[in-house]
């Protein structure tokens, strides 16, 4: 499998190179140059394979023979270590809880798989690899825990000062090891322009640097995994499925249309948004216009340009009218965002927090205009990540599981920084 830049304006790179590279030297992401659907008796008999069989079959076309069959089965087996249940909330609404990794966020599936092939790649290498990656809260610490002492690799992480929460802030700040947190006073998009930047430095060519956020291919993909298992769980109930993904750097929502391209049946998209509202404003106006972001209670959402915007669209051929057939978005304020935490406690006793609450109103909005429907939100994060939040609104004390309780009494270690050349002179 080659890869291409979205740009258009860099050499094709085996999917090995793409991973390592992270972006194109033109700035663009890279992109599939082909798809080939699955057979349509893969989806037939899919409530028969397990987790890892499904996985296996939906990335292997875009590894190739890259990675041995035996050696990506076993990154696939570490992959998914956890569940992703899909749990009734009301009647035909099901959340997939994806908080059941390591620190309790969607991104262990993608930071774990990424981890695993670099380190494939790394096996006969002395060569060091630095992942440069920018956090807009669970990020971070997916990739610290996916990459500890992971031979050959030193991850670098940015994270806005004051925009994640504490236990966020903990997972990504208390490792150490080849683990490094740098605290940027800005917001994400400045991390994520800070990242950008130094992938076309020149000069930084010693670092071997690489990307562990979404825009690397390795991140990404991976992702469409747990969209493939809720169809697994989902297809019983023989009813149109709308999938509902809260959405900052649209990874999520973009890995559920590349899944829709290999054959799996999703009726329709919503990409639900905090106020960082970029995309419903395109869809409604049809100009693509970025604006600097906006701090919110679902700060893992805080993206004004969402790098994977540009990945969807080549996945709809630039065709607006052919997008909106199966996707939408919608945007909902922190106001809205908190009555509907209360509102689903109130009836069903789920707890949602506000990446989910934020799934889970757009869901029901595209719902009410397609009622014959069953849908999914996806949950992204555990409950107890936004505590400060959820347990005010709510009234109550979230029990703290196992793998929050070992960072909170660790001691946390970063370096602040304000600008460009500020990361520069840390990496040299």
């Amino acid at each position: 499998m080659q890869y291409f830049s979205l740009n258009k304006n860099a050499p094709r790179v085996s999917f090995e190179q793409a991973v390592v590279l992270g972006l194109a030297p033109d700035r663009g992401l890279y992109f599939p140059e082909s798809i080939t659907p699955l057979p349509h008796s893969f989806f037939q008999n899919i409530e028969n394979l397990t987790q890892e069989e499904i996985a296996f079959e939906a990335i292997k076309q875009f590894v190739g023979d890259e990675i041995p069959e035996a050696e990506l089965k076993r990154i696939i087996a570490e992959t998914l270590c956890f569940d992703f249940p899909c749990v009734t909330v009301e009647k035909d609404v099901f959340s997939l809880e994806l908080f059941h990794g390591p620190t309790m966020a969607f991104k262990d599936v993608g930071a774990r798989f990424m981890s695993r092939c670099l380190g494939y790649f790394n096996r006969n290498d002395d060569k060091k690899v630095t992942v440069l990656v920018a956090t807009s809260g669970d990020t971070g610490g997916a990739v610290a825990s996916g990459f500890l002492e992971v031979k050959g690799v030193e991850v670098i992480i940015l994270y806005p000062s004051g925009k994640v929460s504490e236990i966020q802030e903990r997972q990504l700040t208390t490792l150490g090891k080849n683990i490094k947190a740098l605290e940027v006073d800005g917001v994400f998009d400045d991390c994520q322009d800070m990242v950008k930047q130094a992938f076309l430095d020149h000069t930084l060519n010693h670092k071997n640097l690489t990307s562990a956020n979404s825009i690397n291919i390795a991140r990404w993909l991976p992702q469409m995994f747990y969209i493939f298992f809720a169809y697994q769980q989902l297809k019983k109930y023989d009813k149109p499925i709308i999938l509902s993904c809260p959405s900052g750097n649209f990874g999520n929502i973009c890995a559920g249309i590349m899944a829709k391209r290999l054959g799996l049946p999703i009726a329709h998209f919503v990409a639900s948004t905090n106020a960082n509202d970029t995309v419903p404003r395109f869809l409604e106006a049809g100009n693509y216009e970025p604006k600097p972001s906006i701090a919110t209670i679902s700060n893992a959402m805080d993206v004004g340009n969402p790098s994977n915007f540009i990945r969807i669209q080549e996945l709809y051929h630039y065709d607006l009218s052919e997008f909106e057939k199966d996707f939408s978005s919608y945007s909902f304020t922190d106001a809205e965002t908190e009555i509907a935490i209360k509102d689903i406690y109130n009836r069903t006793q789920y707890i949602a927090e506000p990446h989910g609450a934020v799934g889970y109103l757009g869901l029901k909005k595209e719902m009410a205009k397609q009622p014959k429907s069953i849908g999914v939100f996806l949950e992204t994060a555990h409950p107890i990540k936004f505590l400060d939040v959820v347990e005010p609104l709510l009234g109550l004390k979230l029990p703290i599981p196992t793998q929050i309780e070992n960072v909170l009494g660790k001691e946390k270690v970063s370096t602040k920084i304000k600008t460009y050349e500020d990361l520069k002179a840390f990496l040299q």
